[in-house]
């Protein structure tokens, strides 16, 4: 089973029906999580999946929108598990290992906390009520910083990752191919259209992009340069011969009632495959 459960498909504009970005994508029994945007943690649960059913995070960049709920997350997935669980594996481009390093170490923003859950005997009931066993193990995770190029490789699944232009040199931005035997999936992040996402796309079947506002909009008001609208959206997904396109981080504007129907519009004079609109908890079937 390939689905896709679109949990954060907003921006950093909080608003009543999105806000953030967060992904997961499930290949069999892996569950993958493509960033941590705000209340990634409570929306996944919604979905009806959990914590420590995550074995995986990549982190396209360090946006707040997208890496918000990583403390709570972590610490989430630790606190439910009862020590059976496998080891969380995180990456992301720099500064992925050294933002964990000063979270969750000895001398960490959360330390405090970690030390509390183990050694306070309420904690250590509650750990052995749900399961666990004492003395409790601490946190422990596989964090690594990856470079663009790097790839990843699962039991079901190969990841194939490519440099993203997005707000360079400010921050590292990564888009991510994912290749399982029955198709292949790519989350490009926040980027605009850039040679290196384009041969990344090549061949994929589901397209997962950013599409922040009508393309004449961004172009008129400063917008576009580092982020896809409407029409790049559209081109990508017609260069690469994908069969759907997912349109996601989506802005207030474009989001709006009559506007992301002309959005639609707009994309499928270009690109003749499948477009869905996100939402968020939506869950996508995608083979």
């Amino acid at each position: 089973m390939i689905r896709i459960y679109l949990i954060g498909a907003g921006t950093p504009t909080p608003t009543r029906s999105r806000f953030g970005t967060s992904y997961i994508l499930q290949v069999n029994k892996d569950y993958l999580m493509f960033d941590c945007g705000p209340a990634a943690t409570h929306k996944l649960v919604k979905t009806g999946l959990f914590p420590t059913q995550i074995d995986y995070l990549f982190f396209t960049h360090h946006h707040f929108d997208h890496n918000a709920d990583y403390p709570c997350f972590v610490l989430c997935r630790w606190d439910q598990s009862t020590g059976k669980e496998n080891q969380l594996n995180v990456y992301g481009p720099s500064p992925t290992e050294s933002m964990t390093e000063k979270l969750f170490d000895y001398n960490g923003v959360f330390a405090i906390d970690i030390n509390a859950r183990i050694n306070g005997p309420v904690s250590q009931k509650v750990h052995q009520n749900r399961g666990g066993s004492l003395p409790r193990s601490g946190l422990k995770m596989n964090v690594k910083d990856i470079s663009a190029g790097e790839i990843i490789e699962g039991k079901n699944w190969k990841i194939v990752t490519a440099r993203a232009h997005h707000l360079e040199p400010y921050l590292e931005s990564i888009a991510y191919r994912v290749e399982t035997q029955d198709g292949t999936i790519v989350f490009l992040g926040d980027t605009g259209h850039c040679n290196t996402v384009t041969d990344l796309c090549r061949g994929a079947d589901v397209l997962v992009a950013n599409c922040w506002d009508h393309q004449m909009a961004m172009e008129e008001n400063g917008e576009a340069p580092g982020q896809t609208g409407t029409i790049d959206a559209a081109k990508m997904a017609k260069d690469s011969g994908a069969k759907t396109l997912v349109l996601t981080h989506l802005g207030a504007r474009i989001s709006a009632a009559g506007s992301i129907e002309k959005a639609i519009g707009d994309i499928s004079q270009i690109f003749s495959g499948k477009i869905i609109v996100s939402r968020e908890k939506m869950c996508i079937d995608v083979f």
